[in-house]
Formats: C-alpha cells, structure tokens, sequence
C-alpha cells in the first residue's frame, strides 16, 4: 500500500479533516548515470573548493545568494532554519473559487488527498460532494518540506487531488517576456471561417489514453536493441525546409488531410511537394463558382447509408463544399440531414 508524502488535517471553518498527501504522477523519464567513453568507469562529482581546488565537506558548506558583480551573502543553515515556516500539519482552507477562474499556468505538481482513519471518511465525503456539487475549488496554504506553498484543492471522480501553484509573482508577464506578439490582427471571413473549420474537424473527446511519449519510446527502443546487440544507426536524415506558403492555401490543405486524421495522431499533411499539390487543389475548388454547383452536389452521397460511413470531420467539409450555412455548430446527425436536403434537388432534375 501507498505511503502519504505528508500527513496533518485538512481545514475549513471548525472542521478538521485528518489526511493524508499521496503522490499523484509518476516520472517516466528515462534517466543515464555517466561512463567515461570507452570504459565502464563511472563518473563521480564531488564539491571542490574553486580557489583551492580541495574537496569540501558537505557540513562546511553555507548558501550564498549572488548580488551581482562578484558579490554575495553568505547565509547559513541555521540562519534559513530561523526564518522557515515551521512545521505544520494543517492544510488551511481560505477561500472557495470557480475551477475556470484559475489560469493552468498556476499549476505546478499534482497530489491525491486521502483520508486517514475511518474517523475522516464522512467528513472527507461530505466536503468532496459539496464541492463538486457547488462546482468550487478550495484555495488553501500547505507546509511541505520546508517551503511554505499556495495550493488548489478540487473535486475528481473519487477523490480530492491537491495542485501546488505558483504564487502571482512568480508568474512572467508575456508583454515583458515577447517581443512582436501580434495584436489587432483583421482576418477576411474565409480565412476564419476555414480556421474554424479546420478547427472542428480535429474536434474530439479528451482520452488521455491516445497519447503516448514517443521519444521515450523510441529512447527505450534503442536501450533494448543496444541490449540485444543490434546495429543502432546514428545518422538522422536531414528535414526538408518548410516552404513558405499562401495562410489559405495552407488552411485548406490542412482541412484535407483532417478528413483522413484520427484522434490522437498527428494530421499528416504529407511532405513539402504533396503538400503544395494538396493546397493547389484545395485553391482550384474555392475558386469553383455558382455555376458548379451542381457537379458538387453531385459528390454529395444519395441518401443518409452513404453518408453514415462518413466521419464527422467529412461530413462537415462536404457540407463546406456546398455552402452549408451553420455547419460548424452542427452535430453529425443534423450535417447528415441538411447534405440530404442539399442533394434532393439534383435528383429532381435528374428525374426531370
């Protein structure tokens, strides 16, 4: 069973909740030790005195927090101890905010809170229920390790997880940290709309379980063919340079290939040169007017069996091709029904 990282209660009003922390991520990161190449020795750091070239102890070592200009102030451990936080084993509620409030760029690290004895169960229940029922997320302060921390306590599924979260200093402002950032940029209708569409196409439900780190696959692939004594090629073929191509036509060649994109993959728009046929198409059918409406109709699938093997990201560029109004916004049922409306007089007049 699972150790608690850190246990106290959780507080809000005169209720005390006693819990536990249990770490909610794993790190997955493949990690190396150093070799010296060519042997299997491994390489050691050591605290070396700069000046002296001597190793130091790690007792004899204080903190130094750089001025500028070659000068310091020498802070001892002691000294840090003094001013700590000091220990606490209360996580105290302060405030109850909207989850859609907090920016995720406040989040830092992700923890579970558990209740600790059966004495804790009903309480920790009543205020995990209240809280998603009020749709609300807890501001609190947290004591771990020292360091004094800002946390989020929201309602999962199950369980309360924790966020550690930076305090609003510690966030950069992005109109000091970019230069250039667009603004008050005008787009035509189309350039949005194709956007928007494009947009719709690559629109899926959040399952977290399609994605996957293919570096760290591929990192792990090498380790185990290197075990294996396999012959691992080292020469990485040079990337082609990206052609600079018309914002529309690279919209539309992307609407496209959405049509064959599933969710969690990337949309393979294909090398530069099938790239820039793909968008060449793409520019010759915008350019179809009026006066050929009546072959795109014909493109359109006579009745709904046909276009219920359609995906929704087909169905809605079909429905772009003849100027479905609305289409965007639609589900897949109701783009099915309006390419049937679509397609209904071009029978007549074949009937005709």
């Amino acid at each position: 069973m699972p150790r608690a990282i850190w246990t106290g209660s959780l507080s809000f009003g005169l209720v005390n909740v006693p819990v536990g922390l249990f770490t909610a991520t794993d790190d997955k990161t493949v990690h190396f030790n150093q070799f010296q190449s060519g042997t299997a020795d491994r390489i050691r750091l050591k605290r070396v005195n700069e000046r002296t070239g001597d190793d130091v102890e790690y007792a004899d070592i204080v903190k130094g927090y750089d001025l500028g200009g070659g000068e310091y102030v020498l802070v001892t451990p002691e000294e840090l101890e003094a001013v700590e936080p000091g220990r606490s084993r209360t996580i105290e509620i302060r405030d109850f905010v909207d989850l859609d409030d907090i920016d995720p760029i406040y989040y830092k690290s992700t923890y579970y809170v558990g209740p600790q004895g059966e004495q804790a169960a009903r309480p920790y229940a009543l205020l995990h229920r209240a809280m998603a029922d009020a749709k609300k997320v807890a501001v609190a302060s947290l004591v771990l390790r020292t360091k004094e921390h800002l946390v989020a306590i929201r309602p999962m599924e199950k369980v309360l997880a924790l966020e550690t979260m930076a305090f609003s200093d510690e966030i950069r402002d992005p109109s000091e940290e970019l230069r250039d950032v667009p603004a008050n940029e005008k787009f035509a209708p189309r350039e949005l709309e194709t956007a928007k569409l494009l947009i719709d196409s690559m629109a899926t439900e959040w399952n977290p379980a399609l994605y996957h780190d293919e570096y760290r696959e591929r990192v792990e692939a090498l380790i185990d063919d290197k075990r294996k004594g396999k012959v691992v090629l080292t020469e990485r073929p040079e990337a082609a340079p990206t052609p600079v191509v018309d914002l529309m036509e690279a919209l539309q060649a992307s609407v496209e290939a959405a049509r064959r994109h599933r969710p969690g993959t990337r949309v393979d728009v294909g090398p530069a040169s099938r790239a820039t046929k793909a968008t060449g198409k793409a520019t010759k059918a915008a350019k179809v007017g009026k006066a050929s409406s009546k072959s795109q109709r014909a493109a359109v699938p006579d009745g709904a069996e046909d276009l219920a093997t359609l995906t929704k990201a087909e169905l809605v560029t079909r429905a772009a091709d003849i100027g479905v109004e609305g289409r965007s916004k639609m589900t897949r049922d109701e783009l099915v029904r309006a390419l049937e409306r679509a397609a209904k007089p071009t029978r007549r007049r074949k009937a005709s």
